[in-house]
């Protein structure tokens, strides 16, 4: 158990029998009445994200999740095949559990699988990721003093606004938490 006042940024906690990270918390002393703490939830079953007010000093349980090295194989249909970096146990995740994390996956890639009492519950991605530009524009020499930006596909599919300067062929590095564009690899 854990007291609402102790919540820090990514903590995972079990309320009403599901399992959510912490995203935001704020401790709220209104003048009149009790102290509350003012919280944003993401599920991670399901990835809704919920907003839920508690008494300040309520204990919640605490969520232990397990992370684990696994390797990205290769894709089955809406099947997404993983093999454990220990064990070379091999599963299976479906297109829907990784919406926005097939964005960025790659076969042969190192993640780390979540899961909680042996439910596996999603994939943590790398902070940026190297992808290949497949198709983009050519660059318009001129007037580049206003940061100007073109749409590029990179090789597993995703569009990023890219500077001018880049070509196909280019490997880029994208971060993973908001789908942009970082630097050249």
């Amino acid at each position: 158990m854990i007291s609402v006042n102790d919540f820090k940024t990514g903590l995972t906690v079990e309320v009403d029998g599901d399992i959510f990270t912490v995203i935001e918390f704020q401790h709220v002393k209104p003048g009149k009445g009790a102290a509350f703490v003012r919280s944003k939830l993401k599920n991670l079953r399901n990835g809704n994200t919920v907003e839920k007010t508690f008494r300040a000093g309520e204990t919640i349980g605490r969520a232990m999740i397990e992370n684990r090295g696994v390797q990205y194989l290769y894709a089955s249909g809406q099947e997404h095949v993983f093999m454990d970096n220990e064990t070379y146990d091999q599963f299976s995740l479906t297109s829907e559990q990784l919406e926005w994390e097939l964005n960025f996956l790659r076969e042969n890639m190192n993640v780390n699988i979540i899961s909680y009492q042996g439910e596996i519950l999603g994939i943590n991605l790398p902070n940026s990721v190297e992808l290949k530009v497949v198709e983009t524009e050519p660059g318009i020499k001129g007037n580049t003093a206003t940061g100007a930006t073109k749409s590029a596909k990179v090789e597993t599919g995703l569009s990023v606004q890219v500077p001018l300067f880049i070509n196909e062929d280019d490997v880029l590095l994208i971060d993973t938490r908001e789908g942009k564009y970082i630097s050249r690899a």
